[in-house]
């Protein structure tokens, strides 16, 4: 009879376990590695859609500088948002502070979240580094997710031991503003984590789409040959970059025109994005660098960050 009680309680435990593993993961603590623009972005959304934050990076220095950032972002917000209620604005603004937190100890904060974003440098080796070392320390239920605009998911995530909770979260510039997340699922990617991501991206107020592990996912790789294309129309010397900008605004109907977008997004962020999906796929004649573009970022002409790149700012 015992023999019977002990093998009906593992059923039933097993059976629980199973259940509860077909569930999916409600993210309500989030960290965020890296507290650079994109990352403090992220962090930002993050805590004012009522998430537990932690945002994460090597310094108490720039972890200062971030959320300062933050909270200049979220008046600005909350200014639009309660313009007729000065007192609903500053309590919106302290509820987020409220809910974010930071750390220069990546390891030691891991435990305890529900979804890791990582918002650090464009480079693989690196970000394996990370998030091999995190996978040590996360929950089993911890989800992990890379921000990455040009690297492979998939490479990333063969790094850790969670291929199957490990997905791509790709948010736009400036994240407060932009609507748009692209998931990323790998092959390895569980149906359980991408639906979880959706749902996360949803609460924070964003519209997300699916995309495979493909080089640039939707956006990108539409934008950034057509942005390269411009650079060697250029360079052939078919057309001024003012003339290029201001046909594709007129014409197209545009925003920017392309070399306005360049400078926008960073010059050297634009070359990373390009040289990596040329090393993947030399031959492929919309992934070839552009010797102006390579020139500007050796001169460190970065663009507007710098003041200075295909345009000069004032």
């Amino acid at each position: 009879m015992a023999f019977v009680t002990r093998q009906f309680v593992r059923s039933v435990s097993s059976s629980s376990t199973a259940a509860a593993t077909a569930k999916k993961i409600m993210v309500k603590h989030v960290t965020v590695i890296g507290g650079g623009l994109m990352g403090a972005g992220i962090a930002q959304v993050a805590a004012a859609t009522g998430h537990r934050v932690v945002l994460v990076d090597q310094s108490d220095d720039i972890l200062a500088k971030s959320t300062k950032g933050i909270e200049e972002s979220l008046k600005k917000v909350a200014k639009k948002k309660f313009a007729d209620n000065p007192k609903a604005s500053d309590e919106f603004v302290q509820k987020t502070l409220g809910n974010l937190s930071t750390s220069t100890d990546a390891a030691a904060v891991v435990h305890s979240t529900d979804l890791v974003v990582e918002a650090i440098v464009e480079n693989l080796k690196v970000k394996n580094e990370l998030f091999q070392r995190l996978d040590k320390f996360a929950a089993e239920h911890t989800i992990f997710a890379s921000n990455t605009s040009s690297l492979q998911i998939t490479s990333i995530a063969n790094a850790t031991t969670r291929q199957d909770r490990f997905a791509g979260l790709h948010f736009f510039n400036p994240v407060p503003l932009m609507k748009l997340v692209e998931v990323i699922k790998t092959p390895m990617t569980s149906q359980k984590t991408f639906e979880s991501l959706v749902d996360f991206t949803k609460t924070l107020g964003k519209h997300p789409v699916s995309c495979k592990d493909t080089p640039g996912f939707i956006v990108n790789r539409l934008l950034v040959p057509y942005l390269m294309e411009a650079v060697r129309l250029y360079e052939r010397g078919d057309a001024s970059k003012e003339d290029i900008d201001t046909a594709m605004k007129l014409g197209a109907g545009y925003p920017m025109g392309p070399f306005e977008l360049i400078d926008y997004v960073g010059l050297d962020t634009t070359k990373f994005i390009i040289e990596g999906w040329h090393e993947m796929d030399s031959q492929n004649p919309l992934f070839q660098p552009c010797p102006s573009l390579d020139k500007l970022v050796a001169e460190k002409k970065l663009g507007k960050k710098t003041g200075e790149g295909y345009y000069k700012y004032k």
